[in-house]
């Protein structure tokens, strides 16, 4: 599943503080640890990794088969049909989770960190800006990114329903009730991200945990009892089906690549895990759970064909349908949770990135800077996905909606990978064409697959990345529209203010901060404060903030002064898109640079905009009026920076576009 960003680091943060009382991830970095405190490091962070990182590929089992088998697809249920089916899901596990992601793509690191907005920065940094390359690989991160966000709906609506579907199997008395159920859990697990997920994030792991070995135990006890599928290892049959089948075989293929969803979490979460646990948490538990899993459910449908209704459910009989309706609806919370949070962290970075307007960010924990919630994304999310439950109705329905996003996003993270290994790891051609060429070809082949369920469903996700899309490179647009408004009429700094202080005016006590663009001249903001106040502070400031294409900025790096002469300074700093955009915190380190910063002594002014749509030159009259209407409602940048509103001076000016 698209860039499964799951900011939940309190977890990992709490068994490493408990069991190793070391800071988390200090082992992947170099720290002199012993061989002791480094496998107690591991140990907690592999289990985090369970508990957030698994927790969508982990819930697949609940509805694949039954969806592979719907007579809508004309697969008939035949022992050769289930090795083959079985065999396509263990052997795809292998090729698209076990070496695409576990062993290529986790390689494509920037800086540490994974998912495609991290991806897609590291590709751009390697070429020629502008290019068509450039372009092209921009759009497709863009609109990789933008896929996320329907994907980050189908996963709560799908996983939840398919874990409260287990009722009907009980009792069909209580199909009525599936949806209504569904709506309550949805309802209540997005009222709750307000209040962070300090007290219940430690739990992930261990339930996750309970959650795999459950999946194991129930495929050994099937397979026991029919250990003739076991032959589905040999990827022979996976061939055969296809061959033999055709046509209705690759329809098929657009429901098994429900079995890999969740797998870009892998790589979206290396940099809260490391590439490291994430590894061995695959190989050791989530990767043996699955396959064990769906093997043991094929087995039952050797045995009794009619459970195919709902397989998962069926697999040790009637006693236990209560106890896995339980524990699959906390494994599917969980799964939940961690795609809301990688919603607001996938929103952070665009925001960072100029891909989307700022919005409020609020921070749930008093110590971990990732644990954040978005009131706007949280609630516009929650009412997308109840229109998911409500308008599809069950999760076979839902299914069909969901492979188109997934496969999307494989893709695009293939293409991205290529050009970040011919062009930023500078490889042989055909090297790169071979490590990736075959990954391409398997990514097209399911996503062709799920094209075909286009008018079924799938265009609910297209629907939703394409309008994300749309705003996402309308504001980024809009923006450099502003900036060339602004240089076609900018000072220059240097020069105005050699003829500033030619003639000073009157100087009075305290700092002025000036909030100053990449590349401007004199900020408009004291352009008005001159005109209006006629004084100029005793020590002047001009703040340019830069937003660079890696996610983390080391300190010591983020802060550049420049002296201009007659107590004014040029301040540069630059932030990670990953970074938290603290200017307070930043002017505290300024004293390390001969600048001391009082705050009660420290005004900061600051210019808003009024963006005006002009008849001319530009985008479409109504991509104006869009991005006009999302400027007005984005968040100022004083909030958006940390600044206290108290020693903010605001004076506004108008940009037409």
């Amino acid at each position: 599943m698209a860039a499964r960003i799951a900011k939940i680091r309190n977890f990992y943060t709490f068994f490493t503080a408990a069991k190793c009382k070391l800071p988390p991830l200090a082992f992947l970095h170099g720290a002199n640890l012993s061989t002791e405190s480094k496998r107690s490091s591991l140990a907690a962070l592999t289990l985090a990794a369970i508990g957030i990182v698994y927790g969508d590929i982990g819930t697949s089992p609940l509805y694949t088969l039954k969806t592979i088998f719907d007579a809508e697809h004309g697969l008939a249920l035949s022992q050769d049909n289930l090795l083959g089916v079985i065999s396509l899901v263990v052997w795809g596990l292998t090729i698209i989770v076990s070496l695409k992601y576990v062993t290529l793509v986790l390689r494509a690191d920037n800086k540490g960190e994974g998912g495609i907005m991290a991806l897609m920065a590291l590709a751009l940094s390697s070429l020629p800006k502008p290019s068509r390359s450039y372009t092209g690989l921009l759009l497709i991160g863009v609109f990789g990114a933008a896929l996320f966000y329907g994907d980050s709906v189908i996963t709560p609506a799908i996983s939840v329903l398919s874990a409260v579907e287990g009722l009907e199997v009980a009792t069909p008395a209580l199909k009525p009730y599936v949806v209504p159920l569904t709506i309550i859990v949805l309802v209540l697990l997005y009222a709750a991200q307000s209040h962070g997920t300090a007290g219940i994030g430690r739990w992930f792991g261990p339930v996750m945990l309970l959650w795999f070995l459950a999946l194991a135990a129930m495929g050994v006890v099937n397979i026991v009892q029919r250990p003739e599928i076991l032959g589905a290892l040999n990827p022979w049959h996976a061939v055969q089906f296809v061959m033999h089948n055709k046509l209705v075989a690759f329809i098929a293929l657009g429901a098994i690549v429900l079995a890999f969803t969740g797998a870009e979490a892998l790589y979206a979460d290396m940099g809260h895990f490391g590439k490291l646990p994430i590894r061995v948490a695959w190989f050791t538990v989530a990767f043996p759970a699955l396959a064990l899993n769906y093997m043991g459910q094929g087995a039952l449908l050797l045995a009794h064909p009619e459970a195919i209704s709902n397989p998962f459910y069926q697999q040790l009989g009637a006693w236990s349908i209560y106890p896995l309706v339980v524990l699959s609806t906390c494994a599917t919370v969980i799964a939940s949770q961690a795609t809301i949070s990688g919603t607001f962290s996938m929103t952070k970075e665009a925001i960072a990135l100029g891909f989307l307007p700022r919005m409020r960010i609020l921070h749930t924990s008093a110590t971990e800077m990732g644990q954040v919630y978005m009131p706007a994304i949280n609630w516009l999310q929650l009412a997308a996905v109840l229109l998911a439950v409500i308008g599809f109705g069950s999760s076979e329905n839902l299914a069909a909606a969901y492979g188109i996003a997934v496969t999307a996003t494989m893709l695009a993270t293939t293409v991205l990978t290529y050009f970040v290994v011919r062009h930023r790891w500078k490889l042989n051609i055909v090297v790169c064409v071979l490590a990736t060429g075959f990954f391409f070809a398997v990514d097209a082949a399911f996503f062709s697959a799920n094209v075909l369920k286009l008018m079924h469903g799938g265009w609910f996700p297209l629907a939703m990345g394409g309008a994300l899309l749309l705003v996402m490179l309308t504001w980024k647009h809009g923006r450099a529209l502003v900036f060339a408004n602004l240089q076609k009429h900018a000072i220059p700094l240097e020069a105005f203010l050699e003829s500033l202080f030619v003639s000073p005016p009157e100087r009075v006590p305290g700092t002025a901060i000036f909030l100053r663009a990449e590349s401007d001249g004199v900020p408009h903001a004291m352009l008005h404060n001159l005109s209006h106040n006629k004084v100029i502070h005793e020590r002047v400031i001009f703040l340019t903030v830069h937003i660079c294409d890696q996610p983390w900025i080391p300190a010591r790096e983020q802060i550049d002064v420049v002296a201009l002469g007659h107590e004014c300074y040029q301040l540069n700093v630059r932030f990670g898109f990953k970074d938290e955009t603290d200017i307070p915190a930043v002017l505290a380190r300024c004293e390390d640079h001969g600048l001391v910063f009082h705050m009660l002594e420290t005004s900061f002014f600051i210019a808003r905009q009024t963006v005006i749509s002009a008849p001319g030159e530009g985008m479409a009259p109504w991509r104006e009026h869009l991005f006009v209407a999302m400027s007005r409602n984005a968040r100022d940048a004083a909030d958006y920076y940390h600044i206290p509103t108290n020693r903010v001076i605001e004076l506004g000016t108008q940009v037409e576009i």
